[in-house]
C-alpha cells in the first residue's frame, strides 16, 4: 500500500500539472470505491482546481469556482486514498485507457486525470471546505513536522508496542509497514518493545530516524515493490534501500545476522535480532517469548 513518501511524490508530481486547470468532465467506470459518485460527477464540471495537497495517505485536490465564482457555490477537496493498487496519472486524453481505470477527469487543456486500480480498495470521497477540518481531525501527527518533545510525549506514555504507534494513523498520519520497519531498524529498536518502555535517548533517536528514512524516501521517489508509480508513471527506487523490510532470511548489512519476521500488531514486521534486540527485563522476556512463538506461525 502506498505510503507516506509514495504519496508525496504523487502529490509533488500532480502539484506541477494540475492547479489552475479546470475540469471540464467526469467520468466513472466502476464506483464501488468512490462514496457518492453522482455528486462529484455533477459538482466538478467547470470548478478550477486551486491546489494540490497530502494529508497522511490522502491526497487532497482542492477545487473552487472559476472566474466568475457564484457566491453559493462552496469550495471542495476531492480525497483519494490509493488503497493498495490505485494510480493517479495526468495523461492525454488520446492515450490508450489502461485496464481497471475507472475514474477520468477531462480538463481543459485536452488532458485527463486518470485513476486506475486493479483491486479497488481506494477510496474516493468529495469534502466542502466546512467539513474539511473535521475530517483532518481524525488523523494524527504529521511526521515531517511533529516536534522531537511532542513525539516523546505521544510515544513515551503509552503502552502499546512501537511498531503499533507508528501504524496507527490516530498517532501519526502516513507511516505504513515500509517505513515503520526501516526507521525501527535505524533506531536500533525492537518491533516489540513497549512505547512506555523506551528511554528519551532511544525516542529521539526513533524520531531522528522516522524523518530521516522519510526524507530519503521522498528523494528516491518511493518504493515500487509491486504496482506504485508516480503521477507520470514512473517507478520510485527505495526500495533498492530497504535494509529489512522483506529481506527475512537475509543477511544483515550492519552485522550479517539474519533478518527475522516476526508478526506484530497483525503485521509482518521484519528486524535484525542483533542489531534490534529485546531488553533483558521480566516485562519484555514474556515479549520475547511471544516474538519467538509468532516466528513459527
Amino acid at each position: 500500500m502506498p505510503e507516506l513518501p509514495e504519496v508525496e511524490t504523487v502529490v509533488r508530481g500532480l502539484r506541477t500539472s494540475l492547479p489552475g486547470r479546470t475540469i471540464a468532465e467526469v467520468r466513472f467506470g466502476k464506483t464501488d470505491f468512490v462514496e457518492n459518485p453522482a455528486a462529484i460527477a455533477e459538482r466538478l464540471p467547470g470548478m478550477l482546481i486551486s491546489e494540490v495537497t497530502r494529508l497522511g495517505k490522502f491526497i487532497s485536490i482542492g477545487v473552487e469556482a472559476g472566474a466568475n465564482p457564484a457566491a453559493t457555490i462552496p469550495k471542495f477537496q476531492l480525497i483519494i486514498h490509493l488503497g493498495m493498487t490505485g494510480q493517479l496519472t495526468v495523461i492525454r486524453s488520446s492515450e490508450p485507457v489502461p485496464p481497471h481505470t475507472h475514474c477520468f477527469f477531462a480538463l481543459d487543456d485536452g488532458r485527463e486525470l486518470r485513476y486506475t486500480d486493479i483491486r479497488r480498495f481506494g477510496r474516493m470521497l468529495l469534502v466542502p471546505e466546512s467539513e474539511s477540518a473535521e475530517f483532518e481531525g481524525h488523523l494524527g501527527k504529521e511526521p515531517l513536522e511533529i516536534s522531537a518533545d511532542e513525539f516523546c510525549r505521544y510515544f513515551g506514555s503509552r503502552r502499546a508496542r512501537v511498531k503499533a504507534l507508528l501504524l496507527d494513523q490516530r498517532v501519526l498520519r502516513g507511516i505504513g509497514n515500509i517505513y515503520a520497519d526501516e526507521s525501527l531498524f535505524r533506531a536500533r529498536l525492537n518491533p516489540v518493545r513497549i512505547g512506555e518502555n523506551l528511554t528519551k535517548k532511544q525516542l529521539l533517536a526513533l524520531h531522528e530516524a522516522v524523518r530521516h528514512v522519510l526524507a530519503d524516501a521522498i528523494r528516491l521517489r518511493g518504493s515500487s515493490i509491486s504496482d506504485y508509480v508516480d503521477s507520470e508513471g514512473n517507478r520510485g527506487s527505495f526500495q533498492l534501500r530497504h535494509r529489512v523490510y522483506q529481506r527475512d532470511g537475509k543477511p544483515c548489512f550492519r552485522c550479517k545476522a539474519k533478518i527475522r519476521r516476526v508478526i506484530v500488531a497483525g503485521r509482518s514486521s521484519h528486524f535484525c535480532p542483533r542489531c534490534q534486540p529485546v531488553p533483558r527485563s521480566r516485562r519484555e522476556k514474556t515479549l520475547k517469548a511471544q516474538m519467538n512463538t509468532d516466528k513459527h506461525r
